[in-house]
């Protein structure tokens, strides 16, 4: 009895990790025949009196090899993410854009055409890599665009790290069959997504959502479900987004791709998909049901930097309205990520092609992705090209040549705290950390936050915490993140602009007031993830929306049956507090900015 039991507990625990890496079916059911095959052979042999001091070693070994071999035969297929959740789903008409005709999918409840794949710009493979994006290929025939396009090439844990990952940090797995698949990860990666109402007037043209997916400029996918664009679309708008390239392909900056370039420029290549496919979006997005004259660009994290680089960018002048940036920004003199001088991104590039002994980046160009995107620098950051960026970002909010015409902007309450996860702060080094970023005053800004500053109210069983952890977090979540907002408003204040700024502090039983946190909500996806939201959260979400939406349509977030939300003036310097209850509010911040201006004026 007791070899039974074990045997099925091992089998259990495997057939999880099946589950969690995402195998195929076939896997359980060799596992399944493995452990019966143990028992009952096991039975057998004693009975046959054939069981002696040898045979639970042969019978273990050889369960053992069969178990390793099925997890490795079985592993999930790669394929790409399918545009809408319901299974076989209707068609839409056939749409003709310059390149050729084509065709979506319909959600569940056809309220909502989901045109998925389209290409913006041509692959930026072989010759094309490194290189501006080029104008994409058309086509024959109607094409179906019913499958999200490949993720951008970029590092990848195992389908079980990132399971166990969710789990830790999103306190969420969702059991079902028919995800036993890898998604597609490609070099080959420029295409976008439209999320179209269906109950929309005939010649009725609507207001435009072009998101931009974060992850530190590195990582990401435009299929990622929190940021689909059903429901915003349900509500009058269309929704975009799309894959741009990351890391290595994205930023990788030499001197010699600038000579080679017919602009002069290199180091910008992931902005510069971006600024395509907006492009393609203006000169298409009428076939869709779109107004090309009302296009509000947003982004979150590493996006919400990209939005701040297109309202700076000469290239990107006139092809959008408004601006929607959630947790990042680069109008500071000296932006604390996803931005870096040229030399520092030059350096970088030499690294690059000393690490795979390359005489010049043609060289890298035959170096497959998969061996490249495996380089250890990091490649991560925006620069000053001269051609997508033509200056510091901040000197062009100085002279007021930024475009956006209106801001919607804000930051969560733990923005810093999941990247700071293996960082111990203690009272003896809580100083030094802070120096890392701010320098000569992490002194100064020691005093406004003290480093036996409280603990935040939920911290995950992996961080290293100590006693100035809560502190660290505190002055971080700032540095990083809700300063450049800060900034962001003074150059908006200047000039006349509106400007609308939020603090999510929403706790809940998923990724809570943490970095993203408020994505689900205010893209209408709460309702994916059951059982981790309650009625206040739906609340909240349903407000956000109609937040998000009435600007996109007027560049004013404020509607009927809305908390008011007041616009940023000289006299008004208050954050619309997105909680359960939601009211206008002081930041928190303000002290922590001040010694932050410090160090940027030192600059």
């Amino acid at each position: 009895m007791a070899f039974s039991i074990f045997v099925l507990i091992i089998g259990l625990v495997y057939i999880a990790i099946l589950e969690l890496s995402k195998n195929i079916i076939a896997g359980w059911i060799v596992a399944i025949l493995a452990m019966a095959a143990m028992i009952i052979g096991r039975v057998y042999l004693i009975k046959k009196d054939r069981y002696d001091k040898k045979t639970p070693f042969i019978l273990w070994a050889c369960f053992i090899l069969v178990l390793i071999v099925n997890l490795k035969v079985t592993e999930p297929p790669i394929k790409r993410v399918p545009a809408v959740d319901n299974k076989n789903p209707d068609v839409t008409d056939v749409i003709t854009i310059d390149q050729g005709d084509l065709t979506g999918v319909y959600n569940a409840d056809h309220s909502v055409k989901v045109y998925a794949g389209i290409p913006y710009a041509a692959a930026p493979v072989g010759d094309l890599r490194f290189r501006e994006p080029q104008a994409p290929e058309s086509w024959e025939g109607v094409r179906a665009f019913d499958h999200f396009g490949p993720m951008a090439m970029q590092k990848r844990d195992s389908e079980l790290y990132s399971s166990l990952s969710h789990i830790v940090g999103w306190n969420e797995y969702n059991f079902r069959f028919g995800d036993e698949y890898r998604e597609e990860v490609s070099e080959d990666c420029l295409y976008l997504n439209v999320f179209s109402p269906e109950n929309r007037q005939e010649d009725e043209l609507l207001p435009v959502i072009i998101y931009i997916h974060g992850g530190s400029l590195t990582t990401g996918t435009p299929s990622y479900s929190e940021y689909r664009g059903e429901d915003l679309a349900k509500r009058g708008v269309v929704f975009v987004n799309f894959a741009y390239r990351l890391g290595v392909f994205g930023y990788y900056t030499a001197d010699d791709l600038k000579a080679e370039s017919p602009n002069a420029a290199t180091g910008n290549y992931g902005l510069l998909d971006q600024i395509a496919a907006l492009q393609w979006v203006y000169d298409n997005i009428e076939a869709f049901g779109g107004d090309k004259d009302r296009i509000t660009i947003a982004g979150e994290s590493a996006g919400s930097s990209s939005v701040n680089a297109l309202c700076v960018s000469p290239l990107s002048e006139g092809l959008f309205q408004y601006a929607i940036a959630e947790s990042s920004g680069i109008s500071m003199k000296v932006p604390f990520h996803t931005f870096r001088s040229y030399e520092d991104a030059v350096e970088t590039g030499n690294k690059v092609r000393e690490e795979f002994n390359a005489a010049s980046s043609q060289d890298l160009r035959n170096i497959p992705a998969e061996e490249l995107v495996k380089t250890a620098t990091h490649n991560g950051s925006m620069t000053v090209d001269g051609y997508a960026i033509t200056e510091q970002p901040y000197l062009t909010y100085l002279k007021g040549e930024n475009h956006e015409k209106a801001l919607l902007h804000g930051f969560n309450v733990k923005e810093s705290d999941a990247f700071m996860l293996g960082t111990k702060a203690t009272k003896e080094n809580y100083v030094e950390l802070l120096a890392e970023d701010i320098e000569d005053y992490a002194k100064e800004l020691a005093q406004v936050v003290p480093y036996d500053t409280p603990q935040r109210d939920h911290h995950y069983i992996v961080d290293a915490m100590g006693e100035a952890k809560g502190a660290l977090n505190v002055a971080y979540s700032a540095m990083w993140f809700s300063y450049s907002h800060h900034v962001w408003n003074r150059w908006m204040v200047e000039q006349g602009r509106p400007s609308y700024e939020y603090n999510f502090t929403k706790t809940n039983k998923s990724l809570s007031n943490y970095h993203a946190g408020e994505l689900p909500y205010a893209y209408g996806n709460l309702w994916r993830h059951p059982g981790l939201y309650d009625e206040e959260d739906y609340k909240l979400s349903e407000i956000m929306q109609s937040y998000w939406v009435n600007f996109a349509k007027t560049g004013n977030p404020n509607g009927d049956g809305l908390p008011e939300w007041e616009m940023r003036d000289e006299d008004q310097t208050k954050v619309l507090q997105l909680d359960t209850e939601i009211k206008m509010v002081d930041d928190p911040n303000e002290a922590i900015y001040e010694v932050i201006d410090k160090f940027q004026d030192s600059k």
